[in-house]
Order: C-alpha cells, then sequence, then structure tokens
C-alpha cells in the first residue's frame, strides 16, 4: 500500500458490485465488503448528479451509527443521465432494449457519487464523464441483451462489456468512473481524509 497511514483504518465498502471491489484491490486499498441494500427513491425534482450524491448519502445512512473510531464506510451510485432523465437499472429486455435504442447515436453523461462516512464526517463526491455511442442495430442491442447482463447497470450498459467495445466512439472523462467507480478521486479523496 503506497500510503501507510491508511493501513490505520479500515474501509469498509458498501458494495456487491464486483467492478467496484475490482478496482479497490487494483488501487492496493484493503477494505472489507459490507453491501447495504436500500430501495433507491429519490425526491423527483432532483437531476443529473443530485440524485446519485443522494442515493449514495441515503446507503450510508442509518449505518454510522456501528462504525468505530477508525472505520471508513463508502457508499456510491451511478447515475446515467439522457435528454434530461435518469436512466437506471432496466427491470426487463424491453426496458433494456429501449434505453439502449435512446442513447444510441447520441451522447450522455455518466455520473458516479461516492459517499465516505466516519464516526466524525461525511464527504460526498461525484464525477461526471460523457460518453458517446455510435448508431446501434437492432442486432447489436438484441445480441447484447440476450447474452450479456444488462440489467445490473445503470443506463442497461457496461463500458467494460461487449456493446462498450463495439458501440463506444468517444469518452471525455475518466472511464474508471464509466464503469461505476472514479478510481483517482477516490484514491485522493481517502488519502486527504487520513492525512
Amino acid at each position: 500500500m503506497p500510503n501507510n497511514k491508511l493501513k490505520e483504518y479500515r474501509v469498509i465498502l458498501a458494495s456487491a458490485s464486483p467492478r467496484r471491489q475490482q478496482f479497490f484491490r487494483e488501487m492496493e486499498i484493503d477494505f472489507t465488503v459490507h453491501p447495504i441494500h436500500v430501495k433507491e427513491i429519490y425526491p423527483d425534482h432532483l437531476k443529473s448528479a443530485e440524485i446519485s450524491d443522494y442515493l449514495s448519502i441515503l446507503k450510508a445512512a442509518g449505518y454510522e451509527k456501528k462504525l468505530e473510531n477508525r472505520d471508513i464506510l463508502i457508499t456510491s451510485d451511478t447515475v446515467v443521465w439522457h435528454n434530461n432523465a435518469s436512466l437506471a437499472k432496466p427491470a426487463d429486455p424491453d426496458q433494456a432494449f429501449s434505453m439502449l435504442n435512446t442513447l444510441s447515436n447520441d451522447w450522455h453523461e455518466v455520473i458516479t457519487s461516492v459517499c465516505f462516512t466516519t464516526r466524525e464526517q461525511q464527504i460526498t463526491v461525484n464525477q461526471c464523464t460523457r460518453v458517446k455511442f455510435k448508431e446501434l442495430t437492432y442486432g447489436e442491442i438484441e445480441n447484447y441483451i440476450q447474452n450479456y447482463n444488462p440489467f445490473d447497470k445503470a443506463g442497461g450498459y457496461g463500458i467494460q462489456d461487449w456493446i462498450g467495445l463495439i458501440g463506444i466512439e468517444e469518452i471525455q472523462g475518466s472511464y474508471t468512473n464509466v464503469v461505476g467507480l472514479p478510481t483517482q478521486l477516490v484514491y485522493k479523496t481517502l488519502m486527504a481524509m487520513v492525512g
């Protein structure tokens, strides 16, 4: 671990996402996993990063009383924002098709918020990445829905999956943010917290 001060803390990653867990391993941060499940409901007036900020804080709510002195709880949420609307995780193949079809041949934003909670403080940061899909064909969308898993991903796709490899023309900002964790921002925030 490049920063030994972090070894004095227990980092608790409140996410079942294998992608987020892999990023923490690759950043050489020791962590324990404690998924927190909440109903991802937010006030209608929230937009863009306000939604992911709200949900990442909501996931931490109630757990902070269980934290010990040197615990850092990390909760996060990713939102796909397109045409002034949030595209959540699709509920079924029809919804997944509709989402990917609307993202086709257009730009959208992927915003990931990360909330760091200790007994003394709570810090929430977020990062936005702009992503451009090529014009996706009916067959490409159908192939992705049938052979991959769009149902656990905001916007109905994973940039690291087949559809990202063949469909994304351009990206402006952090790649890891689109996968589900702005790693550079997370590392920077953790280092600042532990001094």
